[in-house]
């Protein structure tokens, strides 16, 4: 936190010298100066390396003086200075040591009014002495793993689970309400044992349910079904102000954190009616804005992470509200949520950065949507796949989302890919030939690959019989279509036409030998597809024995029955 060497250690003996007074004046001043100039300072420069460890030994000095006077009955404002220093100190990690012991951090939970037992909180608190509070343990709690340990230790949870539960109480501002929520986030992000305390003991899906419903402030007109306090019936509703958006984000992270796991196992009734709840809350997340595009774009992104953790029989929160007016219906059901959720996909896609991170939670989440229930698929398949008319360009060649989604087939990055196939073969009803069909198969063979499906047929899978109806333009270019690149092609000519049987076989046997060598040399791999449909090695006496049985033992018989 050094600015000028020299300079900055005498201006620290100073303060340090004055606090050594223990006067409560002279330590009020000292710190005010202190803090004023270092306010804006994130940034810890390294300088001389023996002036860097000297400065190191003074702030640690500074931050022990610090938090003897708060053990002290301090009046207000200093403790509101001594505070804010340790918010300023607690941003270098290597000055951290006065702060992360269980005793400092006892200190701090009380002075955040997050202490437990009786007596700990004053009766009138002082919200801006708690704010300073809170600040500084989300510092270090980030960046000390000594602190996260003795927050364990001394329940910290349970006091931020308490305040929590006080969502609707008027007497806690946004500041306080805010960093609480930051807090939480932190702790459960960095220690997997508070997570799982939160989650279960604590009912922390519910708990933070209602404080995500008493932020955003609604009404409920059905079980399932949500509104605005105040607009219930209107179509549009008003963006969500900066502070609610704000702790709202925060609230949809904490519950990523202790939702992790939610899909990947059973619940029973009772928590599935809780995830439920909580899903219907984020279809009002997700068909919400905010102030601004770019702030509505991020609490869609922790909507659709949070949305992605939910057990997949409950997703169907999304389809429950009535049709209204200016409703997207299909097959009866209200789409507007899943043509928000397509239009959120679509606009990462078109950005093309970070795909990984961006896009793959939208686009898992519409995957298993389209898996679980029918109306989605089908509704999916239409905006997605519709009817095949274009068969003169590759399916990766265009700007519809089927084009865009067929160009992520062949990614460079394994995941990437992985989803993209997915999602358009549920979409498929996980047929090979309608797969095959819309996307090419020198695309579609990765994922057939990896299915064993090289040879056809389809993956089992609960999906209803409907239609694959072919556009006239399809039946008609069907014939003449390649099924490799997946579009129409002019006929090329025969490279063999014209040979004798001799001269055939003579160039299949170049042709395996030059296989054989690029095998032995390691350079390929030859394939073949195993009795599975997966793929195997193809060893070099088998090339052999395929060309043999092509062109020897089969000149004189039908060889039609012959195939590898």
């Amino acid at each position: 936190m050094q600015k000028g060497g020299t300079a900055m250690k005498m201006d620290l003996n100073v303060i340090i010298q004055k606090m050594e007074t223990g006067d409560q004046d002279a330590a009020l001043t000292a710190l005010q100066t202190f803090n004023k100039e270092k306010s804006q300072c994130f940034s810890f420069t390294s300088g001389e390396e023996e002036d860097r460890e000297d400065g190191h030994l003074q702030e640690e000095r500074l931050g022990e003086l610090v938090m003897g006077f708060l053990e002290r009955d301090l009046q207000p404002s200093c403790q509101l200075a001594c505070l804010e220093t340790i918010r300023i100190l607690s941003r270098d990690k290597k000055s951290l040591a006065p702060f992360a012991t269980r005793h400092a951090m006892q200190i701090l939970i009380r002075h955040a009014g997050l202490g437990q037992g009786e007596g700990i909180t004053p009766e009138i608190p002082d919200l801006e002495v708690i704010v300073e509070a809170l600040k500084c343990l989300c510092n270090i709690v980030f960046n000390s793993e000594a602190a996260q340990e003795a927050g364990a230790e001394l329940q910290l949870i349970v006091g931020l689970a308490k305040r929590l539960k006080q969502c609707r109480e008027p007497q806690w501002n946004h500041d306080v309400r805010f960093f609480d929520l930051r807090l939480t986030f932190l702790i459960t992000a960095l220690r997997v044992d508070i997570r799982a305390q939160l989650a279960r003991e604590l009912r922390g899906v519910s708990l933070l349910s209602e404080a995500l419903d008493a932020t955003l402030g609604l009404c409920w007109p059905d079980t399932y079904e949500v509104a605005r306090a105040g607009f219930d019936g209107c179509s549009e509703l008003p963006p969500l102000g900066r502070q609610e958006t704000e702790r709202a984000m925060e609230i949809l992270k904490i519950l990523f954190n202790v939702t992790f796991d939610s899909n990947r196992r059973k619940v029973d009734e009772e928590e599935a009616a809780t995830y439920r709840h909580l899903g219907a809350i984020l279809r009002h997340c997700i068909m919400s804005t905010s102030e601004g595009e770019e702030r509505t774009e991020e609490m869609h992104s922790h909507t659709v992470n949070l949305l992605g953790n939910l057990p997949l029989p409950c997703l169907d929160v999304l389809l429950m509200p009535k049709v209204q007016q200016g409703s997207i219906e299909y097959m009866g059901v209200n789409m507007d949520a899943v043509k928000v959720l397509v239009e959120f996909l679509e606009k990462r896609l078109d950005r093309g950065n970070k795909l990984k991170e961006t896009l793959l939670p939208s686009l898992n989440l519409l995957t298993e949507s389209a898996r679980i229930h029918r109306e989605t698929r089908k509704f999916l398949r239409m905006k997605v796949l519709p009817p095949l008319r274009d068969v003169k360009n590759r399916p990766e060649v265009g700007n519809a989302l089927r084009n865009k989604l067929v160009r992520l087939m062949t990614h460079i990055d394994t995941d990437v890919k992985h989803c993209a196939a997915e999602f358009l073969f549920v979409l498929c009803k996980e047929s090979v030939s309608r797969f095959i069909k819309y996307t090419g198969y020198g695309n579609a063979a990765g994922l057939l690959a990896a299915r064993g499906l090289l040879r056809g047929g389809r993956d089992p899978g609960h999906y209803s019989e409907d239609e694959d109806s072919d556009t006239e333009e399809y039946r008609e270019a069907k014939p003449h279509i390649n099924p490799v690149t997946g579009r129409v092609e002019e006929e090329q000519p025969n490279p063999m036409e014209g040979m004798t049987e001799e001269q055939k076989e003579y160039e299949a046997m170049k042709l395996v030998k030059m296989f054989d060598k690029l095998s032995r040399e390691q350079l390929i791999q030859p394939m073949k597809i195993g009795a599975d449909g997966k793929m195997t090695s193809l060893e070099p006496q088998e090339l052999h024995y395929l060309a043999s049985q092509q062109f020897g033992e089969s000149n004189n018989s039908d060889s039609d029955s012959d195939t590898n």
